[in-house]
């Protein structure tokens, strides 16, 4: 396999480099890091990792004197951590801290600690740099020590005061949230905890004292492991104690439906008809809230991937995730409005959220209690959200609210200055648009309500 297939994400380590190809995930292996390589394997640190769930398993395919190549187990979708809700990301760095204290009690070290190397599976967070470890030299400090700092605890931090919003630092810091910045930005009172002060207040400080220029000879730190593993307690015990309390929309978005328990039920039933119709294995749910609908969809659908823009809404579907080890939901923060950007280097990096959509080949796309949010909260054209849609799934599945619907006529009189704009939204405007995209296989109407269902197939 040649580089012609390297992925856009992996230049950044000498040590090697993933391509894909065939739906197959591949880790090629450099020689600079054929001795770490060697030794891990050898020393079974490798299986145990895996038999402990914290790195992705592997498989050698094979050998020589020039790369070795590995065939790593493929993630369905893999998401970045401005798309994860609170509890999500404090999981992404408990599961780091969890795997350096492993790592150092084992002889090794973590020599990458960046956000981007955890990724969800399963329903859980997961480590997937296989060459991201190397042996342990005594009094050695962890290498990677900053750039956690710098990718997890700050984030978490900011988000602790300022909300969920402050989680998404890393699409524009991609190198992680220069501690510096973060000082500035945190309370007074922030400093006297202890947590805070030792690992982001004097590491800033330490920081800027050899970027200055004026300090040209860096001191060099010798910490013991006993040492070590005690910064990561702490910083695991405050991390796993943190808590977020921010009111969205969702915290009683359920109980002012604007329609009856029967009509509800009816939808319910309506969503699990129609992917058994077209026997979709793997849906994808935008705006999904807590992932209601599609958490009918798990026992026949071995991928769910549910999209909102409310991070409350999202944490709910994660934590419900474990509660109830719903290993096919992932549950991911998104604005449809705004989705993730293509980042980092030519924008390929780190990929778009619509791409990787597209690319992971999803059956049909749920898009229930959706549309006027697009259209009136956006102001998007009904043909463009078609054209949109129609980019992702070959099948959608969506619900229409008339204009008497009570949700739709609060959007409207919030329009109200420019109310005759809004007079195309009909469900005659809506079906003319989206035929130029679709095909209608099912149109049902909901009893009691305003809304109408469609099961729609791309042209």
């Amino acid at each position: 396999m040649t580089q012609i297939n390297r992925h856009a994400s992996s230049f950044r380590d000498p040590s090697g480099y993933i391509s894909v190809s065939g739906g197959e995930v591949c880790r090629h292996i450099n020689p600079i890091y054929f001795n770490q390589y060697n030794a891990l394997k050898s020393s079974g640190f490798y299986e145990k990792l895996f038999e402990k769930k914290l790195l992705i398993p592997h498989k050698e395919v094979s050998a020589d004197n020039n790369q070795i190549i590995l065939e790593a187990k493929k993630i369905p979708f893999f998401s970045y951590p401005y798309e994860w809700s609170f509890t999500q990301y404090k999981h992404a760095a408990l599961h780091t801290l969890k795997l350096q204290k492993y790592c150092l009690q084992n002889g090794y070290t973590l020599k990458d600690a960046t956000a981007f190397n955890i990724t969800f599976y399963k329903g859980a967070p997961v480590f997937v740099d296989t060459l991201s470890f190397d042996s342990y030299k005594e009094g050695e400090p962890w290498r990677a020590y900053k750039q956690f700092l710098m990718h997890f605890l700050a984030p978490l931090v900011l988000a602790k005061y300022y909300g969920n919003d402050m989680l998404k630092q890393l699409q524009q810091y991609i190198d992680g949230m220069p501690l510096d910045k973060v000082v500035k930005l945190l309370p007074f009172k922030a400093r006297f905890s202890p947590v805070l002060y030792t690992n982001i207040y004097l590491t800033a400080k330490y920081e800027g004292k050899f970027s200055s220029g004026t300090n040209t000879k860096e001191k060099k730190v010798s910490v013991s492991k006993e040492a070590q593993l005690k910064i990561l307690d702490a910083l695991y015990g405050y991390i796993k104690d943190l808590t977020l309390k921010e009111a969205t929309e969702w915290n009683n978005y359920y109980s002012i439906t604007n329609y009856d328990t029967a009509a509800f039920d009816y939808k319910k039933q309506l969503v699990k008809k129609w992917c058994h119709q077209i026997n979709a294995k793997k849906v994808v749910d935008l705006g999904g809230n807590d992932g209601t609908f599609s958490r009918e969809l798990k026992n026949d659908a071995h991928e769910i991937l549910v999209i909102d823009i409310d991070p409350n809404a999202v944490d709910y579907n994660y934590q419900q995730v474990l509660k109830n080890k719903e290993h096919t939901i992932l549950p991911l923060v998104s604005d449809l409005l705004n989705p993730a950007p293509g980042i980092g280097f030519n924008n390929k990096e780190r990929l778009p959220l619509q791409e990787r959509i597209a690319d992971n080949n999803y059956n049909v796309a749920l898009a229930l209690a959706l549309i006027h949010h697009i259209s009136l909260t956006g102001n998007v054209p009904f043909s463009m959200s078609a054209e949109m849609f129609t980019s992702l799934t070959p099948y959608l599945i969506i619900e229409f609210p008339d204009r008497d619907d009570s949700w739709v006529d609060f959007l409207l009189k919030s329009k109200r200055e420019f109310m005759e704009y809004f007079d195309y939204y009909s469900i005659g405007n809506f079906e003319q648009d989206y035929l130029d995209f679709y095909t209608v296989i099912e149109k049902e109407k909901i009893p009691n309500t305003s809304r109408t269902m469609y099961l729609l197939q791309r042209k």
